[in-house]
């Protein structure tokens, strides 16, 4: 009776052992890989949409700073009324006429000492800075969703080893329950039993909970659910040294190229503050109509003026103006500093997290090995008697174990390896080769950076750009 009451319970662990190493429903053909979540967080993100506005706003900022050298006209409306009173000896005579001009009035700045010109190139480095920033958050958005996929796949073969393992719990207590009956073993087993199959669906509802939370992230970062997953991607070409990944880093990071466009845009900065010191020449003329509402006298009438602007004291602003930009530029050279330091460190970071989920998936791997030749042997010598139920199970749940660990070391290589591309600045769509429109910063800078004006063909062209924006 132990023979029969044992074989039973060996060829239920052999069953469920198949489906702990693979066997399973077929995968439908067609499944989201993680090129596909790279598209759709790519194709979807509003991250990504709001830091492409703010660079527009960049790109404004140097029409901005180009028209302040282009000439101002007006139209010019103007009422006024003036009081004079004359006194000649004894008498006194009052004149208020009222008087309404109409006409175009011009302004063009002929010398500032350059502060135009520097202002303008300091937000061209802006705009540089800011390019810079959007890749940057680009690799945010694409190492997000690289963690959302794998997350998913991660808690997917979870959920499959925790089922497998109340498959197993399930075999145990009908076994431990028909040798109780001939009396093979004691209520105390079955109590075990009934207590590990209990266990078993308590992890599996907390494995099935982990793929939910996954899930909802990987519908964040993606922008639509995930279907079946295809498994681990392939691992992208990583350098062969940290050494070469921190000076590939130091050359591509867009932090850091990011960073050095601000503090030349600084250094301009402080350079047009200087300029603002010297002296001012511009060109002023208006031309107009000038008719008297206290006779029916009419005058046309045009002046032109050159003025000469030299500040000598203005409360001592226009000095703090200039410490101001010194010390906004010496931030920004130690924030350079800083973030060149934090990239070199997040090299050094992700390249030994991947050589350490490298090492570890290698025994991982080794101890499925060994799992799976213990639990073989235990498992025979059940069939013989010289093991308990216990020890079957025992062995099975250190092999799924050992599986687990595999698949967690396998998914922790995987993100490490893409951390370790984010950290290179190199984790972009265009780096990727994903099938997407990329986004081109170029295209709406060419289109402002001339300042054009509301009536200009130019100007049309920037409105159907804008209007396709709103669009999508």
């Amino acid at each position: 009776m132990r023979g029969t009451a044992t074989g039973k319970l060996v060829k239920g662990l052999a069953l469920a052992a198949g489906i702990a190493l693979g066997a399973g429903p077929e995968r439908p053909v067609w499944a989201d890989n993680l090129t596909d979540a790279f598209i759709g967080a790519y194709n979807t993100s509003g991250l990504l949409e709001q830091n492409r506005a703010l660079l527009r706003a960049a790109d404004e900022d140097v029409a901005i700073a180009l028209s302040a050298l282009r000439p101002i006209i007006n139209w010019t409306v103007q009422i006024s009324r003036d009081y004079t009173r004359t006194s000649t000896g004894d008498f006194a005579t009052t004149n208020e006429p009222s008087n309404f001009f109409s006409g175009l009035t011009l302004s063009q700045l002929i010398y500032d000492g350059g502060a135009s010109v520097l202002g303008k190139q300091s937000a061209q480095e802006t705009v540089l800075s800011t390019r810079q920033s959007l890749i940057d958050i680009e690799q945010q958005i694409l190492f997000r969703a690289a963690t959302a996929y794998l997350s998913v796949l991660l808690q997917e073969e979870t959920v499959q080893i925790r089922q497998n393992n109340v498959e197993l719990s399930s075999e145990e207590l009908r076994a431990s329950q028909d040798r109780f009956e001939v009396g093979e073993v004691t209520r105390t087993d079955v109590a075990l039993s009934e207590s590990q199959l209990a266990s078993s669906r308590a992890d599996l509802a907390d494995a099935r909970g982990d793929l939910s939370t996954a899930q909802a992230e990987y519908v964040n970062a993606v922008g639509k659910q995930p279907g079946r997953t295809a498994g681990q991607p392939r691992l992208p070409n990583l350098p062969r040294s940290v050494g070469e990944a921190q000076n590939l880093a130091r050359r591509n990071h867009p932090a850091i190229l990011s960073a050095q466009h601000q503090v030349r845009a600084f250094d301009l900065l402080v350079q047009q503050q200087r300029a603002g010191l010297g002296p001012n020449v511009s060109l002023n003329a208006d031309a107009g109509i000038t008719e008297s509402f206290d006779n029916d006298n009419s005058i046309n009438d045009a002046t032109v003026s050159l003025n000469f602007n030299q500040p000598i004291y203005a409360g001592g602003g226009l000095a703090a103006a200039v410490r101001r930009a010194m010390a906004t530029r010496d931030a920004s050279r130690a924030n350079l500093l800083n973030v060149q330091k934090d990239i070199t460190q997040g090299v050094t970071d992700a390249y030994v997290r991947y050589e350490t989920a490298s090492a570890s998936l290698t025994a991982s791997i080794e101890r499925v090995r060994a799992s799976q030749v213990a639990f073989d042997g235990i498992r025979e010598e059940a069939t013989l008697g010289a093991r308990t139920t216990l020890d079957v199970l025992a062995a099975q749940q250190d092999l799924l174990d050992a599986q687990l660990a595999e698949i967690a070391s396998r998914t922790e290589r995987s993100l490490a390896a893409y951390q370790l591309l984010q950290a290179q600045g190199l984790l972009t769509a265009e780096r990727l080769g994903l099938a997407v429109q990329i986004y081109d910063p170029t295209l709406y800078y060419n289109l402002v950076k001339k300042a054009p004006s509301q009536v200009s063909k130019q100007s049309r062209d920037l409105d159907r750009v804008l209007k396709a924006l709103r669009r999508d």
